[in-house]
């Protein structure tokens, strides 16, 4: 779950980048959706992906007291399978990913596609507690690998917010 500074900060990018379409990949408890949705633009929607219905229906419950479930899709199909049934043309303004870290490079590979230009991805987990410096384990080996790909990958810019355990910010160009 994002940190409480981590919601605010994407309740103000996706206010301030008015944005009308959003995709979340690995929703957990609700929270981060909701910061999200907050954000929206009027009639904006976020389409949420994960796999487990029972931290999901957590988040349903949470979504309707915050007033945002009119917002939200979710579908519990699972990362890669939502993510290939969507048209491939861009449709998103914003993609926020916080699911198996093992799977965000997969992930960033199918989303990027479907995100319009200058739209942005954002990532969470990127310091892995920093364990990214010396990484010894299959999630922060996945998250620096990740890490260095972005940095040197021509299709974005990035930058590395060092906000409660990290958050990369990856702007299509």
């Amino acid at each position: 779950m994002i940190s409480c500074e981590q919601g605010s900060f994407l309740t103000l990018l996706t206010a301030a980048l008015a944005v009308r379409s959003a995709v979340e990949i690995g929703t957990f408890t609700g929270y981060s959706a909701i910061c999200i949705a907050r954000g929206l633009s009027p009639g904006g929607c976020l389409l949420c992906i994960d796999v487990a219905a029972d931290w999901t229906s957590i988040a349903l419950r949470h979504w309707r007291r915050a007033g945002v479930e009119g917002k939200i899709e979710l579908r519990l199909g699972g990362g890669r399978a939502e993510l290939e049934a969507l048209p491939a043309e861009p449709s998103f303004d914003l993609a926020f990913i916080d699911a198996d870290k093992p799977n965000y490079d997969l992930y960033y590979e199918l989303v990027l596609p479907r995100l319009r230009t200058n739209g942005l991805l954002v990532f969470d987990n990127m310091l892995q507690n920093g364990r990214v410096v010396d990484p010894q384990d299959e999630s922060a080996r996945a998250i620096d690998s990740l890490n260095k790909k972005l940095c040197a990958d021509p299709r974005i810019e990035c930058v590395l917010l060092p906000v409660a355990d990290g958050l990369m910010l990856c702007r299509k160009l």
